[in-house]
């Protein structure tokens, strides 16, 4: 089917930052699959587990018990602080369960049309449910009626949830700790803790979609992590398998009882394979320094990129955190539709956002390929 426009380049071979494609000429990959290969194109960890699991067994069902996913399930609850997870093999299907397991709750209090607040730009997958949930336009057009149990109000607005304080339709508040297909939209510091005082107040389950936000990507394994904060539900994926499908719905407390045998399932979720390749993202999340290396090459991005580009009168603004990137373009200057494909022919991998330039590199980049990148990106938006 023709939904997707595929650039003209095909690759065959990956390692670290870089990728090969079937001429035998390199690129660096500075859009890890759109935050998916976090610790890069075949990780010898991640490699040794998927090969060593594939000769022992693939499949079963989740009919039967499945060492490797008990496993995982233990440590991600442990490292999020969470009491339990469903495993499904995307971000948008970890976003599903999150809202079933509102609708769930809600009946639990009697509340028949249940309401969730969302983020007006924000972005929950294309499912009928996390598409009518995003808050873009572009993203439901043609997909109409929508699923109508969610409100979108304005992100890093506080006041905008406050004011919902009265309906008593309103049993949660589902965001992104920071906006990813928005253009790499961060709020302020406080943002997040208030929302949750929000939710606390109001007894609203509070979801935090940290499909790309989370596994690292900010210098912090879950992003929520720099508000010293635990959501009631949280939903990861993309990073979470480095390239192999797998996402995850984690929740504590009450939220974490709503799903019971018979509410929900998942054929392929959290089989062993996917499973093995996960639990390798968490032994390196936890014996490398990685998330160190994030967090270094995140200020050594910033300070090179705003010493060589602040005569540029094209670039309106660095928005940074970690290993998010968005540079914000003045369109008036600069055509930014064309970017992605002039980047390509400069062997770059990168993303465009409106007039952003999104990239999400990496996190095990070093400076020499930060170099190489800036590089590049001042010769893209100086042409």
């Amino acid at each position: 089917m023709s939904n997707y426009s595929p650039l003209e380049v095909t690759f065959v071979k990956g390692e670290g930052c870089w990728l090969t494609d079937t001429k035998g000429d390199q690129y660096l990959d500075a859009l890890s699959g759109i935050g998916v290969v976090n610790l890069g194109h075949c990780h010898p960890v991640i490699t040794k587990n998927l090969i060593d699991q594939s000769q022992q067994l693939l499949h079963t069902s989740n009919v039967y018990r499945i060492g490797n996913q008990e496993k995982l399930a233990k440590e991600l609850c442990t490292l999020a602080k969470m009491d339990k997870v469903f495993f499904s093999n995307s971000g948008a299907e970890a976003n599903e369960a999150a809202i079933k397991i509102v609708r769930l709750f809600a009946r639990s209090k009697d509340i028949e049309k249940p309401v969730i607040l969302t983020a007006n730009q924000g972005f929950h997958g294309r499912t009928m449910a996390t598409l009518s949930a995003t808050g873009q336009s572009k993203v439901q057009a043609g997909f109409a009626p929508l699923m109508s149990e969610f409100i979108h109000v304005n992100y890093d607005d506080i006041e905008a949830i406050s004011d919902y304080q009265s309906n008593a339709n309103v049993v949660a508040v589902m965001v992104e700790p920071i906006q990813g297909e928005a253009g790499i939209i961060i709020p302020k510091n406080d943002y997040l803790n208030k929302v949750q005082e929000l939710c606390n107040k109001n007894g609203w389950l509070l979801i935090l979609d940290g499909v790309q936000s989370c596994m690292g990507r900010t210098g912090k394994l879950f992003a929520h992590e720099h508000n010293q904060i635990t959501p009631d539900i949280l939903c990861l994926a993309k990073g979470l398998g480095n390239g192999v499908p797998i996402g995850a719905c984690l929740a504590k407390g009450v939220a974490s009882k709503m799903l019971t045998p018979g509410t929900h399932g998942s054929t392929f979720g959290g089989n062993p394979l996917v499973t093995s390749a996960a639990l390798g993202v968490l032994d390196v999340f936890q014996n490398t320094n990685v998330l160190e290396n994030v967090n270094k090459m995140s200020e050594y991005f910033r300070s090179e990129f705003d010493n060589k580009i602040k005569n540029n009168i094209a670039v309106k603004e660095l928005r940074i955190k970690g290993l998010m990137i968005g540079i914000g373009l003045d369109s008036n200057i600069i055509d930014c539709s064309q970017l992605v494909k002039k980047a390509l022919k400069d062997n770059l991998l990168i993303n465009v956002t409106g007039t952003t330039i999104r990239m999400l590199p990496p996190l095990i980049i070093t400076k020499e390929e930060i170099d190489i990148l800036i590089s590049k990106l001042i010769k893209l938006i100086s042409t």
